[in-house]
């Protein structure tokens, strides 16, 4: 890991997070060697089965595949952070804010509070594109969670390793057959920084943290202005369909290649209503709760869109960036259907 600026302590980061998030299930030599097996070889699997439900041409093996455990995720996010807040942490530098503030964002509480956010989600987190890695991304396959979860939820280790496969290809595809996505995302967080007020935003945040344990909104909800909150909203557009998107594909592929496809996603979907108080409370404070309404009203949008205009009706939203949806279109996909169709 580099160290970017003082504000943030990465190593300290990918250390506590590796040790917040554990090692994963127990499990013998042989049952990790199928697991790796499996998820390499039903991502490889899941490209073509994708592109043919989708219509979306996207060349094989053009990101790598990586199977890791937990603390793999965790470096390998840590990474993906860093060039992400990039623009962020490049402002909050040039401030060069002194005192109280200074000693706020210092290295090391910065870098156990994104160690701890890190480690949480690590134990969680099943896969995940990446796609802002160098070159053209990497998916990412956490193997002991993949395993845990199989086993939490008592359904077939091979159904299930490739549904999640499907998911995570889904996005592969999403980003290398869409060029322009990736730039997109990343000019939003750049817009995102260019509005960040070091001071203002601390103050309000402190004030509004409280709120924020209560459950009046997340963290990300704490430190947003009105204008921020906009980009925000923008993001949560592009975000929920991507993730719609994905769930839509797992579920229209798994008939065929998947039989117990809908005892899957039955049970998976009492999971991601968070298991115990302390999960939910921290999924709150993270703000997973949207991330997990990102997945259900975006898979309505798609839904929605292919029942009216067909597979190639909806495709159209991959032409360029003025045919994503807003956040209102993901409530109401009429809206966009009448903007971007007439």
């Amino acid at each position: 890991m580099t160290q970017q600026s003082s504000m943030i302590d990465w190593n300290l980061a990918v250390k506590i997070g590796s040790r917040v998030a554990g090692e994963g299930p127990e499990v013998t030599a042989a049952e990790a060697d199928e697991a790796v097996r499996q998820l390499r070889e039903g991502a490889n699997r899941s490209t073509g089965l994708v592109r043919d439900f989708t219509g979306l041409a996207a060349a094989e093996r053009t990101a790598p595949v990586l199977v890791v455990d937990r603390a793999g995720w965790v470096e390998a996010n840590a990474q993906s952070f860093e060039q992400i807040i990039s623009p962020i942490v490049g402002k909050l530098t040039d401030k060069k804010t002194p005192g109280a503030i200074g000693r706020a964002i210092g290295s090391r509480v910065t870098g156990t509070e994104v160690g701890m956010m890190l480690g949480f989600m690590g134990s969680r987190v099943l896969g995940q594109f990446d796609p802002f890695h160098p070159t053209a991304g990497r998916l990412l396959l956490v193997a002991p969670n993949v395993v845990h979860t199989e086993r939490e939820l008592e359904v077939d280790s091979d159904d299930f390793r490739l549904w999640v496969c499907l998911h995570e290809e889904t996005h592969r595809v999403q980003f290398t057959a869409v060029p322009w996505m990736r730039e997109h995302l990343y000019a939003q967080i750049q817009a995102l920084a260019d509005t960040v007020e070091v001071e203002k935003t601390l103050e309000e945040g402190i004030k509004r943290l409280t709120g924020s344990i209560k459950g009046e909104g997340s963290l990300l909800d704490a430190v947003s202005s009105p204008e921020q909150r906009e980009i925000i909203d923008r993001v949560t557009g592009v975000m929920s369909l991507l993730e719609g998107h994905a769930d839509v594909v797992m579920d229209g592929v798994g008939p065929e290649v998947i039989p117990s496809v809908r005892k899957i996603r039955r049970k998976f979907n009492q999971r991601r209503k968070g298991v115990g108080t302390l999960d939910r409370i921290l999924r709150r404070l993270l703000g997973m709760e949207a991330k997990m309404a990102q997945y259900r009203d975006g898979a309505v949008f798609v839904r929605a869109a292919v029942d009216k205009g067909g597979m190639d009706g909806f495709n159209a939203v991959w032409a360029g960036p003025e045919n994503l949806p807003s956040k209102a279109e993901i409530e109401d996909p009429d809206l966009w259907l009448a903007r971007v169709h007439g």
